[in-house]
């Protein structure tokens, strides 16, 4: 109810319906601590950092969400999401409402129908269940460089989205992301010249399913971007200090699968992602997830992780990394936890040397810098849910 009524302060006096049948729900989650890496990339070569670090264990965040009873088993419902940062107070990825921002309609016993920026089915189905990211308080230092197999940040614009119902353990969705361009619609590369620039677009679409069952869940997705540089904001095509160059198509599919036994889980997870430039020069990147975590007592839960991921076709690379960590939660909504993550990277394209980089983005620490090819990070930090 507290929060009812200072969502409904924030939006500015906005009159709320009192009707049980309605709600306005504010919620939230902060995470800041102290992390350190022994190579990231300085203009003569490399150094070590300690630095102020969000963000890493969950994204900061704050929202609303609502909906309203029309009865029948029929809802009215919407989120908006705003990411943000902890260190300075900016807005993250690209607005007030960066994370999310969708309206539409749920029946009860058949799924929801969703207009806006929403997840892909990636995000929704092997992100959030079977990654090491999502599984331990490593988080955003576990996922995949970049997160190019949109396994925690695929936010997709301009989408339609259907989720359907739970079916005695089974879920499904699918997603479409309209590229809004004229005589685009499959989206289109960035054109014109200096003096008349042509602003492109991209277009994408995703479909997923799950399936949950007592211990054991099971879970699959695909994802297509043309032209994923046109995103706003726009969606990575590098993989450290490898870039695969101007490219027209990005499609990912992954299986992922965990298993509860007492009071271990253990999850695996494999992603396949395919980079095909205008020029029609195509990349694989591939990755393996394995990992497993212990809850000790109701409050200290330890998790380790590693992941394997290879480069082939046009370019070439190996990253090997672990991970662990430990939670401890001081209540509910408050958490405290220490982890360490250890990544080497070999290969060469070019005359060039693949580096290592820890982390879903390259604002954690960016690439490892020449002369390096691994990274060895260390992180405690606080994270509390409102």
């Amino acid at each position: 109810m507290k929060k009812t009524v200072l969502a409904a302060a924030i939006l500015g006096g906005l009159a709320l319906d009192a009707h049980a049948q309605s709600s306005v729900t504010l919620y939230g989650l902060i995470d800041a601590g102290i992390s350190y890496v022994n190579h990231a990339r300085t203009d003569t070569g490399h150094g070590s950092v300690v630095k102020y670090g969000e963000g890493v264990a969950s994204g900061n965040r704050w929202g609303l969400r609502g909906t309203e009873d029309l009865g029948g088993g029929l809802k009215a419902l919407f989120v908006v999401e705003s990411g943000f940062n902890t260190g300075n107070g900016a807005m993250l990825l690209g607005g007030i409402f960066g994370r999310q921002a969708f309206v539409g309609l749920s029946q009860r016993g058949v799924g929801s129908l969703t207009f806006g920026r929403q997840y892909s089915l990636s995000t929704d189905v092997l992100g959030a269940n079977y990654s090491n990211g999502s599984q331990t308080v490593a988080g955003n230092y576990a996922y995949r460089i970049n997160d190019v197999d949109q396994l925690t940040a695929s936010r997709v614009n301009n989408a339609i989205k259907f989720s359907s119902a739970n079916f005695s353990g089974f879920t499904f969705g699918a997603l479409y992301g309209f590229s809004n361009q004229a005589g685009a619609f499959a989206g289109a590369p960035a054109g014109g010249n200096s003096a008349a620039p042509q602003a492109g677009s991209s277009r994408t679409y995703s479909f997923g399913a799950n399936y949950a069952n007592g211990p054991l869940s099971l879970g699959t997705a695909y994802t297509d971007i043309r032209y994923p540089s046109q995103a706003v904001p726009a969606f990575s095509t590098t993989i450290a200090n490898v870039s695969m160059g101007n490219v027209r198509d990005l499609r990912t599919f992954g299986a992922g699968a965990r298993y509860a036994l007492g009071a271990a889980t253990f999850w695996a997870l494999y992603t396949n992602t395919r980079f095909e430039t205008v020029t029609d020069v195509a990349t694989t990147f591939t990755a393996y997830d394995a990992g497993a975590k212990y809850a000790f007592t109701s409050a200290l839960t330890v998790g380790a992780g590693y992941t394997y991921m290879h480069l082939g076709d046009a370019h070439s690379g190996h990253w090997n990394q672990g991970s662990l960590s430990v939670d401890y939660s001081l209540s509910r909504r408050t958490d405290v936890y220490a982890l360490g993550v250890y990544q080497v990277a070999s290969g060469r394209n070019g005359t060039q040397d693949v580096q290592a980089q820890i982390g879903s983005t390259p604002v954690f620490f960016g690439p490892s810098g020449v002369g390096a090819n691994d990274q060895l990070a260390f992180r405690v930090g606080i994270r509390h849910r409102f």
